[in-house]
């Protein structure tokens, strides 16, 4: 299969993606969009013609956002929390035209569990986004929708262990977590273009690069220092390397609304562009794994899912 290429670099912006693309009608739900490149995704959305409504845990957070756009209105959603993920699919009427699955957690200190069981990375940026679409199909199959994973490039640290997601035996370690819940992302869009492709709705995955954002909330200085994030002071510092917010958005919208990926589904892309598919593991720097993208490997993790109460 040849791999999609589209005009937009890396440092492309979402506004640049969406230049001359008119939204107006449409409806997207955006998770985690009260800040970071989530914020920047609504905005671009919204500049060109769309309703947005932005699902965060503390819904007052996107003010900002409600306040600057008419048509941009928030909700409650706790992903780690089935009955929010209900709460707020059961509510859910009128258009959707994609979800974007943006909100997710990263490199807990500590294994923390979920209600049921789940390690709370898992949980929160595979489980719940899920739920989240699963509970939505109606919507998104009416208007032939598109789903939209915000993966990381640490899915080329390692796969999902299918035995032990939940680091009952194994040990602990917040970055193996992490690459984990984010591989585990990468493959719910693989699932989602296989098993709903008959109603119409696509799904792919991405991710945005390195951006300063509140993901990195739980990171010690030195592991920011390792990014070359933070100077000796502790003041943070941006590389080169480096996206803004508003950069870091621009694939989720690409893939969202942008017509130049109509009927694309079940792909990884990279700085606007369908990432190769690579062997993964240490010291590589670019591309999507195998085992992020294997389709045996997204139907059993899927069906694993599943059995959660």
């Amino acid at each position: 299969m040849t791999r999609l290429t589209t005009p937009f670099g890396p440092r492309a912006s979402a506004d640049d993606v969406l230049a001359g693309v008119d939204l107006t009608g449409r409806r997207y739900l955006v998770t985690g969009g009260a800040s970071g490149i989530g914020a920047e995704t609504v905005r671009a959305l919204a500049r060109a013609g769309a309703q947005v409504v932005v699902a965060t845990r503390a819904p007052g957070a996107a003010e900002t956002l409600v306040e600057e756009f008419p048509q941009v209105s928030a909700v409650a959603l706790d992903l780690a929390d089935p009955a929010s993920v209900h709460a707020l699919t059961a509510a859910w009427t009128g258009r959707l035209d994609a979800v974007v699955a943006n909100a997710g957690v990263m490199a807990l200190p500590t294994r923390q569990l979920s209600a049921q069981g789940w390690e709370l990375q898992l949980a929160t940026n595979f489980l719940g986004h899920l739920q989240l679409v699963t509970g939505l199909h109606a919507p998104l199959a009416a208007s032939g929708g598109r789903i939209v994973t915000v993966s990381s490039g640490a899915q080329r640290v390692n796969g999902v262990d299918l035995d032990d997601l939940q680091f009952a035996r194994r040990p602990y370690d917040p970055w193996t977590a992490y690459a984990q819940s984010k591989t585990a992302t990468a493959l719910l869009a693989v699932a989602v273009s296989r098993r709903w492709a008959a109603d119409g709705i696509t799904a792919n995955s991405l991710e945005p690069g390195f951006i300063h954002t509140n993901l990195q909330r739980h990171l010690d200085a030195d592991a920011m220092r390792s990014f070359g994030a933070m100077d000796e002071a502790g003041e943070l510092v941006t590389p080169e390397y480096y996206k803004t917010p508003a950069q870091g958005a621009a694939t989720s919208v690409l893939l969202a609304a942008s017509p130049l990926v109509e009927g694309v589904s079940g792909r990884y892309f990279q700085d606007n562009q369908e990432a190769e598919v690579v062997d993964g593991g240490a010291g590589t720097t670019s591309g999507v794994a195998r085992w992020a993208v294997d389709p045996d490997v997204a139907d059993r993790l899927w069906d694993t899912a599943q059995q959660v109460g």
